[in-house]
């Protein structure tokens, strides 16, 4: 998430939309009233949802072990009065809020944590040594409460259907497939469009509005060549495994200096390296993990195809077998609807200030991945918004000390959670009450 900074720049040069107040949109409803109600449920509520963030961040799940998370989350809905699932896809819940003749708008939030120890030193930190809430998702989770709340407080204001989905497992880009394969778009109503958020280190009020593709493809694989052991006295009599693999880290790195074209975006990076037990034992296996991020289908084919050829080169240059290769999961970019990123960042920047900064097409999407592309590539049109949540004043000490910002995924990660919250929800909520909608279909 960090490199959202570069796109909030790009997009605050490039666009500026225009500071009124809006008028009574097609559905005669006010979006400006519908603020100040929902403002002054998030000043009452506000206690009680922070102390659900707090419990939350200090009992992470990790992905498909949700059950706790999954369970306060279904608890809260079902008292706000909506027809609530659990277990969808493992943990997942769907709430469904039907509210009279109008779209169905679906609303995601993840839930799982990371397995990483925490080094905030907040006293609500993890109570797990082998986790934490290092991206965000108790934020998502607590403001998916928020929404839901919001949405019964000014529920005279729009009319149509809400799912508001929790989600399991998307640190390992599963959960998302994992509740569409058991039934989500049809046991549920289907979404005319879909919303989801996610918080970041940049500082809070801010709504990160990207046109078109807003994340990265994601790739994970797994390379084991095959070798032939022997003592570490005799290396002629093996076929070294090590070897191939230093080979491999190593000239599987030109896919991307030479064969990637410039100007193109294509990571490849090489995360595990796992072979042998001591140092005069040649082992007869060595293990690779590998990750490839893309942003266009070219390059995303590319990365594999040079990978793949590159590890099946290596083995024959050892006069070894051919290497296994196994995929071990990923997801496509997100691709946000023009229609939907144009006609949110009309009617929330007069709404909520110069924070909401919309970033064209043509600039590069971000280089973190999200499994939210599944719903998109399942047919929900959908538009994913970045939320800054780190206190502005907390960022210009951090830089006055000569310190960076804590990313996603940084054991350090603290967000400003009350104003990640007040900001998601009020983007959300007003864009359903605004009557946001995708693009026509051509």
């Amino acid at each position: 998430m960090a490199d959202m900074r570069r796109f909030f720049t790009a997009g605050l040069g490039l666009i500026a939309l225009a500071a009124i107040t809006p008028p009574l949109n097609a559905q005669g409803t006010d979006p400006a009233a519908a603020r100040a109600r929902l403002d002054a449920m998030l000043d009452k509520e506000m206690p009680g949802l922070s102390a659900t963030y707090q419990d939350l961040h200090a009992h992470p799940e990790l992905g498909m072990q949700e059950h706790r998370t999954a369970g306060i989350l279904a608890a809260r809905l079902k008292k706000l009065g909506y027809t609530v699932t659990e277990k969808v896809g493992g943990t997942g819940v769907v709430a469904v809020l039907r509210n009279g003749e109008g779209p169905t708008v679906l609303v995601r939030a993840d839930m799982d944590a990371l397995p990483m120890a925490e080094k905030t030193g907040l006293a609500y930190a993890s109570r797990n040594p082998n986790a934490m809430h290092a991206c965000g998702h108790d934020v998502h989770v607590t403001w998916l409460i928020a929404v839901a709340q919001g949405l019964v407080t000014v529920k005279d204001q729009w009319k149509g259907t809400v799912v508001l989905i929790g989600q399991p497992a998307e640190e390992v880009l599963g959960g998302a497939r994992a509740m569409l394969d058991d039934g989500l778009l049809t046991r549920f109503p289907r979404p005319d469009y879909g919303l989801a958020a996610h918080v970041s280190n940049l500082p809070t009020g801010m709504v990160f509005i990207k046109d078109g593709a807003s994340s990265a493809a994601s790739d994970s694989y797994e390379i084991t060549f095959h070798g032939r052991g022997a003592h570490g006295s005799m290396p002629s009599e093996s076929i070294d495994p090590v070897v191939m693999g230093a080979r491999f880290v190593t000239d599987v790195q030109t896919v991307i200096s030479r064969e990637r074209e410039a100007g193109t975006f294509g990571v490849l990076t090489v995360g595990a390296f796992q072979s042998g037990t001591v140092a005069n034992i040649i082992p007869d296996e060595a293990l690779v993990k590998v990750n490839l991020r893309s942003h266009e289908e070219g390059t995303r084919t590319l990365l594999k195809d040079g990978m793949t050829r590159t590890a099946k080169a290596v083995a024959a240059m050892s006069r070894a077998g051919e290497p296994t290769i196994a995929y071990l999961g990923g997801t496509g970019a997100v691709i946000n609807d023009t229609g939907l990123a144009r006609s949110a960042s009309a009617l929330l920047k007069p709404l909520l200030g110069d924070g909401v900064v919309y970033v064209p097409a043509a600039v590069a999407p971000m280089s973190g991945s999200e499994d939210y592309s599944e719903f998109v590539n399942a047919g929900v049109p959908s538009l994913f918004l970045g939320i800054g949540g780190y206190d502005p004043k907390v960022i210009a000490s951090l830089k006055a000390a000569g310190k960076p910002v804590p990313v996603n995924h940084s054991p350090l990660f603290a967000p400003d959670a009350e104003g990640a919250i007040r900001t998601a929800t009020r983007a959300i909520v007003l864009s359903i009450v605004g009557g946001v909608r995708p693009a026509a279909k051509p």
